[in-house]
């Protein structure tokens, strides 16, 4: 019986609560309601290194105080990996008091920023029915990319619907990639900074021309103009933090990399040489697999592949057979892939940190090369 009576009295907050949250979703919006972009700092962990954008609705006189963000995942989704290098992980958006937000991100030591945009009481209430609106069905599911969908992209786009126009855009002067607008986020980062270079093909090359950082909106915002007047109305400060220097790391950076390589070329191992080459090899099968499996158009056309180069994998299997006419003419190859590859990279941000690579690859195929050309 007190089983019973327990579960009734949880239904019934159940519903209080639910009932309370429709109000609160249908009440309309008062003259005082702010609609605002937030814009958090960045953080040491590898989702948070390139901050994060929500959506601020708050009403004093209704006693509404919302973030909504669009940067929810959840890590126990199936094949989760699988999915995310697919890109056809579902994220979603989601809502929590202003408090709850406050209280994370204070924890974290994050900077949070507030603009607070100049537009209607209409416009904020057709936002703010959108919002709830879209919570309580699948449209708070979205397919996440890694430029064209995100927390940044999904609140333009929630802004810019609400505004009827294409209002916020890109507004600033920088003539840069999207592979240069991204590579300084990763300092103090090293081996993520490598990673994320080597697996983005060419798409990421292209002129960074749409927005798709939290950073790049918020100086986009304090220069736009709507209606005859700025976009953005006041800008705030709600949390501010030094940006803390990265622990240093004695594996996580360049020069343990480098010592790294430095020793396989001076031991000169037949067998070390063979498996690095073999490492190589099966990083470009995975580069090629992931280019042609991923919906993700970043990972496609990845000229990474002529340095982490297949070929690699013949030029141990001819030494094995110790066939030196085929070792002679594989290496030969790889050494014009990597020549190519230096080419394509000269005017790359990441030259310098796959340099140790480069050099390991071209000591060792030059050295098959003379030895098996006689």
């Amino acid at each position: 019986m007190y089983r019973i009576k327990q579960t009734l009295l949880y239904s019934f907050l159940i519903v209080i609560l639910f009932t309370n949250k429709v109000i609160g979703q249908i009440l309309p919006l008062s003259e005082n309601a702010e609609v605002s972009i937030i814009t958090c700092g960045t953080g040491s962990e590898i989702y948070s290194l390139f901050g994060h954008t929500a959506i601020r609705i708050r009403d004093t006189d209704n006693q509404i105080d919302e973030v909504y963000n669009y940067g929810t995942f959840d890590f126990s989704t199936p094949n989760f990996y699988l999915k995310f290098v697919k890109g056809d992980l579902q994220y979603l958006e989601t809502s929590s008091t202003f408090e709850e937000f406050f209280q994370e991100y204070l924890y974290e030591k994050r900077s949070v920023a507030e603009q607070v945009l100049n537009i209607s009481r209409n416009q904020k209430q057709v936002l703010f029915d959108y919002l709830n609106a879209s919570l309580q069905s699948e449209e708070r599911f979205y397919t996440y990319k890694f430029i064209d969908k995100n927390c940044t992209t999904m609140v333009i786009n929630a802004i810019n619907k609400t505004l009827g126009k294409k209002v916020i855009v890109k507004n600033t002067k920088e003539d840069k990639t999207y592979r240069d607008i991204l590579f300084p986020y990763f300092e103090g980062h090293f081996f993520e900074q490598l990673g994320t270079s080597i697996i983005f093909g060419t798409k990421v090359d292209l002129k960074g021309e749409e927005l798709f950082l939290p950073a790049e909106l918020q100086e986009s915002i304090k220069t736009i103009s709507y209606n005859n007047r700025p976009l953005c109305k006041e800008n705030r400060k709600i949390l501010e933090f030094e940006k803390e220097e990265v622990p240093f790391s004695w594996w996580n950076n360049y020069y343990a990399f480098s010592l790294l390589f430095g020793f396989v070329i001076i031991t000169n191992k037949n067998a070390i040489y063979k498996t690095y080459f073999i490492v190589l090899g099966m990083l470009g099968l995975f580069f090629l697999f992931a280019g042609f499996y991923s919906l993700h158009r970043e990972l496609a056309n990845n000229y990474n592949i002529l340095l982490f180069n297949p070929i690699l994998f013949l030029v141990v299997y001819f030494q094995i057979k110790n066939n030196r006419k085929w070792v002679l003419y594989s290496s030969t190859l790889s050494i014009l892939c990597l020549l190519a590859y230096v080419f394509i990279l000269i005017d790359k941000a990441y030259l310098g940190i796959v340099l140790p690579l480069i050099i390991t690859s071209s000591v060792g195929l030059v050295k098959l090369t003379l030895k098996n050309n006689s």
